[in-house]
């Protein structure tokens, strides 16, 4: 139901923000919502249950899933911002009190469901930026290892303590931290369960860009990408995503099937055409 609703709302708010140039809001059932203003090529998703610290329940699982598919759809989008409307939590991972009420079966049933949310984030195929504010742990830094680029600020608090409660980290904390600070650095942060706070997360790797406000210059950064070919965003996510891990011989052909692709795009000839005319490009984003 939250993924009907969002995706009939979508297109008619849409078309009315864009006339009216009044900000828009989507919800996906009553946890989630994506913004946009302006020409809406910067999409803002926010994790929106103050009250629970964001924490992921089922229900807040399935609506991230829902916004995900939307915002994958939508060739308008050129960035997604992925922001929390709580003062204190970015968000605090599983919801372990709906965890606690749980039997072996309901375990089961909801992983999927899970999954789902963490993977949508992972697998939107337009660049990706979360703006870390307060508490980022267990899933909820997954969530954040899921984007692209992770932009913080002084109250920013991130780790992985799924280990102090039995269990591991299993929305892609495993495959998607060693990836970003290494194999033993990860195994540390991981096995320990500690928290790491601003300073030491930007020495380390776990966030990229520490700012004053964290959604405003993630925001502002989003801007500055939104300005760049459509096309060419997604091919090189894609191609960066796919190469990860490959040899050089192999990666290097991921990358040419991304660049052919886009060699012959309405998007690189505009490209092409804005730069010798001396004018800012208007990307038909084909």
């Amino acid at each position: 139901m939250a993924e009907e609703l969002g995706q009939s709302g979508r297109s008619e708010q849409s078309e009315q923000s864009e006339q009216s140039g009044q900000p828009s809001e989507v919800r996906f059932g009553e946890f989630v919502a994506v913004r946009r203003e302006g020409d809406g090529h910067v999409a803002e998703l926010v994790l929106d249950r103050p009250k629970a610290m964001n924490a992921v329940s089922s229900e807040m699982a399935r609506s991230i899933g829902a916004a995900c598919a939307a915002l994958a759809a939508d060739p308008n989008v050129r960035v997604t911002v992925l922001t929390s409307s709580n003062d204190r939590a970015f968000c605090v991972g599983a919801d372990l009190k709906e965890r606690n009420s749980f039997t072996d079966a309901d375990l089961v049933r909801q992983r999927p469901v899970a999954r789902a949310a963490y993977t949508g984030v992972l697998e939107l195929p337009m660049p990706t930026v979360a703006a870390v504010h307060g508490f980022a742990l267990g899933g909820g830094y997954e969530l954040a290892l899921s984007c692209d680029v992770i932009v913080g600020d002084a109250s920013t608090v991130v780790g992985l303590p799924e280990v102090s409660v039995g269990v591991i980290p299993g929305g892609g904390g495993t495959q998607l931290l060693p990836r970003r600070v290494g194999a033993a650095r990860a195994a540390e942060l991981v096995f320990t369960a500690r928290r790491v706070e601003a300073a030491e997360a930007r020495e380390l790797g776990l966030v990229d860009v520490l700012a004053e406000d964290a959604r405003e210059a993630a925001l502002e950064l989003a801007g500055r990408i939104a300005g760049n070919s459509p096309v060419g965003l997604r091919a090189a996510k894609k191609a960066m995503r796919l190469g990860q891990g490959l040899d050089l011989r192999a990666g290097l052909e991921v990358e040419d099937a991304a660049w052919r692709s886009v060699a012959f795009s309405g998007d690189r000839a505009e490209g092409v055409a804005a730069f010798n005319e001396k004018r800012k490009p208007q990307w038909p984003g084909v």
